[in-house]
């Protein structure tokens, strides 16, 4: 019997059946008709859930792009696009044949996701490691992937896998291995074809040559660590991904100089009364017991005066916090401070 390469139109045919997809979609309901709403649709759920998967990956594509720099001897361009939510059978069907299928455990999460090299982005990190500039396209229809081309795709998913668990370490510690490879889709199990996966695709630009790489992970694997992803979510990305930076930041306003103020009393004169004054005349004031310390005319702390030291001096009572306190005041004992 003759060896026979699937087309993609037979392998869609294919998945589609296996599915039980329908091709055609539901037509939208006429402007101020009423819409079909089906609860037992979670792919809306879903989305909303997941929204911390977008600071995952932006920092996974910083770190991305210097690590394949070292590899591939040249700095590669990354485009995200944003994450889906879709059948696993539809995904499968958007990917041409062959590409290389790397099937990659979570740990400690059970399951599996799926790390899908394009043969466009394989073909150009071969092209850049021997010195090309990615001008001549190489076609792939009809063969497997030689064992060259193999260990060029591990190194790939190496360093790909190891950065993406970097980028997820904020939120939730991964451990990400490539546990085998395949070239056909309908040898790639990771999910049943009606479930639902999460996917994320990253265009790389090498030399003149772009290609992709796609991350598919079905949501019962997420599911688990859902509420993590929501909690992130709700937190701010840049202090997830530039806690570094924030640190510095805190350091240099604690140690810059501002001017302390505090007014011992104050006296109300007309303009009459000011033109009048001759010197040694004397001026009334109305001196309190505590004072409020200013800088540039906000009160930041209760005090006194006195002297210390033979000079002029207050004495800091106590800071004056917001309901809740930050930096500011972590550093000031509060009493025990005097300012000259």
């Amino acid at each position: 019997m003759s060896d026979h390469v699937l087309t993609q139109e037979e392998v869609d045919a294919l998945l589609q059946g296996i599915s039980g997809e329908e091709t055609a979609a539901a037509p939208d309901a006429a402007p101020g008709e009423p819409r079909a709403l089906d609860l037992s649709n979670r792919e809306a759920f879903v989305r909303t859930r997941l929204a911390a998967l977008e600071g995952i990956h932006e920092r996974f594509a910083r770190t991305l792009r210097a690590s394949l720099a070292e590899l591939l001897r040249r700095t590669p361009e990354v485009a995200i696009s944003p994450v889906k939510v879709q059948r696993c059978a539809a995904f499968l069907r958007e990917t041409m044949v062959p590409t290389s299928f790397n099937i990659v455990s979570l740990k400690p999460l059970r399951g599996g996701a799926l790390l899908v090299c394009e043969p466009a982005l394989v073909f150009a990190a071969i092209d850049a490691q021997y010195g090309g500039a990615g001008k001549y396209a190489t076609r792939l229809e009809g063969r497997e992937f030689s064992p060259t081309e193999q260990r060029v795709i591990a190194r790939l998913t190496q360093t790909v896998c190891t950065e993406y668990a970097r980028a997820w370490r904020d939120v939730f510690a991964l451990q990400l291995e490539v546990q085998r490879t395949e070239t056909q889709p309908q040898f790639v199990n990771i999910a049943a074809p009606a479930d639902l996966v999460v996917t994320a695709s990253f265009t790389l630009e090498v030399g003149e040559t772009s290609g992709a790489l796609h991350f598919c992970i079905p949501y019962a694997v997420l599911e688990p660590i859902r509420d993590r992803l929501a909690s992130a979510a709700g937190a701010s990305p840049t202090l997830l991904a530039d806690e570094r930076w924030l640190q510095l930041m805190r350091a240099q306003i604690q140690s810059a100089e501002v001017d302390l103020v505090a007014e011992l009393a104050t006296a109300d004169a007309t303009v009459e009364q000011l033109l009048a004054f001759k010197p040694g005349d004397f001026i009334e004031l109305d001196l309190k017991a505590q004072i409020q310390a200013k800088v540039d005319g906000v009160p930041l702390f209760d005090a006194h005066y006195g002297t210390a030291n033979n000079r002029y001096a207050i004495k800091i009572d106590r800071p004056i916090a917001g309901p809740q306190p930050g930096w500011l005041h972590a550093s000031n004992p509060g009493a025990s401070n005097h300012v000259h």
